[in-house]
């Protein structure tokens, strides 16, 4: 599902369209399809093509991750070399299948303490407290990644913006602002939020 302004429309209204090849917060839809077609398809292994466009075909194809932010977790998950992984919300697999083929092949997903990397993608209401448990899971130095930390821009929409009239972005708003605010004065992390996908923000464990 995604989120953009057409020239034609007044400020603040919203079109939603279930398009995995456009799901994205950037208002021009030529520069993101710049993006996929130039940065990231060619790279996309053919696994996880064929599973992208099977999933674009499922009425709820908007709940899948976007394939640029997939491209990020697999970068991210090279960069800190990480073995041990967790993934909470996986829907049709697409994140967890851009980020399993990078795991060494002594790699685990499934032990509990001292993760190197957590993905959550999962029910907005209980978003504060898988962070409440998954802090004590990850190891410092560790990062921890929530998805869709901007939900659909309603973040930082008036009350009055059309999208707040779709009773799933309306009902866990409230959710995601929390989140938000709790990890912005978390001091045992450090965070970065990006405006890639419907938002995800970074998150690494400093003590």
């Amino acid at each position: 599902m995604t989120l953009h302004t057409e020239e034609e429309q007044q400020p603040n209204q919203v079109v939603m369209t279930r398009d995995l090849n456009n799901k994205s917060l950037l208002q021009s839809h030529e520069l993101y399809q710049y993006i996929l077609e130039t940065s990231v398809y060619p790279r996309e292994p053919q696994c996880l093509k064929e599973l992208r466009q099977l999933t674009a075909k499922h009425p709820w194809n908007f709940m899948a991750i976007p394939a640029d932010e997939g491209q990020l977790l697999s970068m991210l998950v090279k960069l800190i070399g990480a073995q041990n992984t967790m993934e909470i919300g996986v829907y049709t697999g697409y994140s967890l299948l851009a980020t399993a083929p990078v795991l060494p092949h002594d790699g685990k997903g499934n032990n509990k303490g001292a993760y190197d990397f957590v993905f959550v993608d999962a029910d907005k209401e209980n978003y504060l407290n898988y962070h409440k448990r998954v802090i004590e899971l990850v190891r410092i130095g560790g990062l921890i990644g929530y998805d869709n930390t901007l939900w659909y821009g309603s973040v930082a929409a008036p009350p009055n913006a059309p999208l707040m009239d779709m009773e799933h972005i309306k009902r866990n708003r409230p959710f995601v602002l929390e989140l938000n605010k709790a990890l912005a004065i978390d001091h045992r992390i450090e965070i970065c939020q990006l405006p890639v996908g419907d938002g995800i923000t970074i998150c690494r464990r400093l003590s």
